[in-house]
């Protein structure tokens, strides 16, 4: 006789022109899911059921690369008890008074739903609700800022992939979303069963929450300044040698008081901020490919010592060194 099974409903909250991918990479994630339940069937006591529902009046949602999302139906058509709810946008799109009756059955139902997720520019809707008063949250990094402009209660983590605070998640832009929802089927079924879903979605690697959205140096390459971005090419290939601002500034024939002024202002970072988190990235790629030890690995990319490097990558990952490695490597060791 076959065990009844909670339902949890998934449903994805998509407003008009919100981006495709935002929808359709959880959404897939959360499909594949489905499909290969047979695998933990005999160690949870639940089903998915997935809903792609609409902001607004229209099953039809149009998108912002112009291929439409068919919906099952509106938000406000929902019969069900809602598990999970995953914001793909902004509500920008929306009449007024539409934008008022869905934040405030938002509210509503954030009093029952067991977890709230938002994708991109999803995380000013839940900003707007008041639910992330008090929490710390991410969204796009092109958006960052203004998130924090337009909601200063919120505690807004610049260039996270994804974020978890109580019950509700927030991610970052567009792919992000898959990370997320990766995440989340972890939390439900187990790492095992989110890395066998991750491997047949053809995703690398399932990356946690606290890497960057982007890399430092590649943020650093879109610098116009010449100069800086000469003595951030340099820094990058010198990281095991002690980096003063003296150094840097001999470097580039400025003065060390001239040079440290035009790189905050260029990079609004630092020197000695900016290598530090190269040298953590650095010794991210160093741990993930090699077998080298902690020590090794720190002394190679200018931390000194394993002690050092530990502590490091706590400030700015908020993991350790093997927390990292076992993290990354188990999922290379499930994608082979």
């Amino acid at each position: 006789m076959n065990k009844q099974l909670e339902i949890r409903h998934i449903v994805i909250l998509v407003p008009p022109n919100s981006t495709l991918l935002t929808t359709a990479g959880p959404l897939d994630v959360f499909t594949k899911a489905i499909d290969e339940f047979d695998l933990v069937q005999n160690k949870v006591d639940f089903r998915y059921v997935t809903h792609v529902v609409s902001m607004g009046p229209d099953k039809l949602i149009n998108t912002s690369s112009g291929l439409p999302i068919l919906s099952e139906r509106c938000y406000t058509e929902i019969d069900y008890s809602i598990d999970t709810l995953i914001i793909t946008g902004l509500a920008r799109h929306l009449d007024q008074s539409l934008k008022n009756k869905m934040l405030e059955w938002l509210k509503e139902q954030s009093k029952v739903i067991r977890r709230i997720c938002s994708v991109c520019s999803g995380a000013f809707i839940l900003a707007e609700v008041g639910l992330l008063d008090g929490k710390k949250a991410t969204a796009h990094w092109s958006k960052n800022e203004e998130l924090a402009q337009m909601y200063p209660l919120v505690d807004v983590q610049i260039a996270r992939i994804f974020i978890k605070d109580g019950n509700v998640y927030t991610s970052a832009g567009i792919t992000s979303g898959m990370d997320l929802a990766l995440a989340l089927l972890e939390e439900d079924m187990g790492q095992a069963f989110a890395l066998h879903v991750a491997r047949w979605l053809v995703l690398y690697l399932k990356r946690p929450g606290n890497q960057s959205q982007f890399s430092t140096f590649l943020d650093c390459q879109s610098i116009g300044n010449p100069i800086i971005r000469k003595v951030c090419e340099w820094i990058l290939e010198h990281l095991r040698e002690e980096l003063t601002v003296e150094k840097l500034a001999e470097y580039v024939a400025m003065s060390p008081r001239n040079f440290a002024r035009v790189f905050v202002r260029e990079l609004r970072v630092t020197p000695a901020k900016y290598i530090n988190k190269l040298r953590v990235e650095n010794a991210c790629q160093h741990l993930i490919e090699t077998q080298l030890s902690l020590d090794e690995i720190a002394s190679y990319c200018g931390l000194k010592n394993a002690e050092n490097l530990r502590r490091q990558f706590i400030n700015v990952l908020e993991v350790t060194p093997a927390q990292y490695r076992k993290s990354f490597q188990s999922a290379l060791i499930n994608m082979e």
